[in-house]
């Protein structure tokens, strides 16, 4: 019996570790690289954010059917759902697409820096939905975590927030498109318990896709007429910004909350800091590289604040 405890209980550790590492690579593989990039594509884009966002979800949705439609076992599955998933996974998209036209119209009337800011505020909503309908618990320090985090993302777009009617337009675009987002994610850690991510995707985008296109109709949008360059950041945004970005939030949903993905966006505005100091030829300023290093420290705060709980408690205990 001790043996096999054993046995169990290494097998216990070897997952929590997996799924640490799986956190640490979320983490700073957002910070470094991918959905920093779509404040810079949607900036360099000209053309409207129904089409940005119809485009960007198109080629996505181009991309990965090859993966879900040639696989024996995804065409068992999608054949396999249920009424319940079908629905569930089309509504995702939905959400997903009006979180894209709210948050790229925000830009429209706002600042990069402050929508940026604004749309990572979404690990309020992640905690607040968990809480209610999963009744899932953060402990002391991730809280910390979460509000040092957002604390450092409001150092970096403090200083660039604009005042007057159309920019506060903006801002509160920027936040509803946070909470899109965040139930986006909500439904996805639900689906994401007995479905694959190919299919989930390529059914969420697909009822993404409809959505846009139809919204797009109804305002007369072209949907041809735009320059090489607008079209190039189209497929960035596709094949970067959400085949390498946000699939990989999908992928991970089955074993991370959604209130911990909500948290790994933060490090948002960090790259995005970055890439616009190269790419666009920004400045980055001692507020913002205060901000970067605030974010850091909160991000690492919530991905270790299980360890470092029990430290606090075993201390607690010894006194």
């Amino acid at each position: 019996m001790r043996f096999e405890n054993t046995i169990k209980l290494k097998k216990k550790e070897i997952t929590r570790n997996e799924k640490l590492n799986l956190l640490w690579c979320l983490g700073f593989w957002r910070l470094c690289t991918v959905l920093s990039t779509s404040a810079i594509f949607v900036k360099l884009a000209n053309a409207p954010a129904a089409i940005t966002a119809l485009y960007r979800l198109l080629f996505t949705l181009l991309l990965l059917l090859p993966v879900a439609l040639l696989n024996r076992d995804r065409r068992n599955e999608f054949r396999a759902l249920n009424r319940k998933q079908w629905g569930l996974s089309i509504a995702s998209g939905i959400l997903l697409a009006i979180h894209y036209i709210l948050w790229f119209e925000s830009l429209n009337y706002t600042s990069v820096a402050s929508s940026t800011v604004i749309v990572t505020l979404q690990p309020l909503f992640s905690i607040l939905l968990g809480f209610f309908f999963l009744k899932e618990r953060q402990n002391k320090v991730s809280l910390v975590g979460c509000v040092v985090a957002i604390l450092g993302s409001c150092v970096i777009g403090y200083g660039d927030f604009q005042t007057g009617a159309q920019a506060l337009l903006g801002d509160l675009l920027a936040l509803l498109a946070a909470a899109f987002i965040s139930i986006y994610f909500f439904i996805g850690q639900l689906i994401r318990k007995d479905t694959s991510a190919s299919v989930y995707s390529v059914l969420g985008y697909s009822g993404s896709v409809i959505f846009l296109a139809l919204y797009a109709l109804c305002k007369h949008d072209a949907f041809f007429a735009y320059s090489g360059t607008t079209w190039k950041c189209f497929f960035g945004l596709a094949l970067v910004s959400t085949v390498l970005g946000q699939f990989v939030f999908n992928l991970l949903l089955k074993w991370v909350p959604a209130t911990t993905i909500s948290m790994s966006i933060l490090g948002e505005p960090v790259g995005t800091c970055i890439l616009a100091f190269f790419i666009l030829q920004e400045t980055i300023g001692l507020q913002q590289g205060v901000g970067m290093v605030v974010i850091l420290c909160g991000l690492t705060l919530y991905f270790l604040s299980a360890p470092i709980e029990k430290r606090l408690k075993a201390r607690s205990k010894n006194k």
